[in-house]
């Protein structure tokens, strides 16, 4: 299930890098995301508030937000930056576990052959809270 649907989202990240090129800032890929997803007939929200809590304790006005939640079940999180650091990907493990999702896709624009740009990141976290 996740292999198909992830190798979906990869398909139209190619297809939106094939037309945009990089350089952009990540909102436009974000937009640019977001319809060509919704076109190849997947459901997909974008820019989901993501509750914190902490001691059972709603934190509230954090301003954490999914970049992209396709088919309820995988998180894409885009970035159009020089290099994908760690701190990136942690930052897509943490929204996994925070959401209760295993599977999410990071994905950054600013590469000149776009797989060079993604990764793949899975919660592995047994209790996901």
């Amino acid at each position: 299930m996740h292999r198909q649907l992830t190798s979906q989202i990869i398909n139209a990240a190619i297809t939106v890098h094939e037309e945009l090129g990089p350089g952009l800032l990540e909102n436009v890929y974000l937009k640019c995301m977001e319809i060509e997803l919704e076109e190849r007939g997947l459901k997909v929200a974008s820019e989901i508030e993501l509750p914190i809590t902490y001691k059972g304790r709603a934190v509230q006005d954090c301003g954490y937000r999914l970049d992209l939640l396709v088919e309820e079940d995988v998180v894409v999180e885009l970035k159009s930056v020089q290099a994908v650091d760690p701190v990136h990907k942690k930052q897509l493990l943490t929204y996994l576990r925070l959401a209760g999702k295993e599977i999410g896709l990071l994905i950054n624009f600013n590469e000149v052959l776009l797989k060079d740009g993604i990764h793949r990141v899975a919660n592995n976290y047994s209790s996901m809270s």
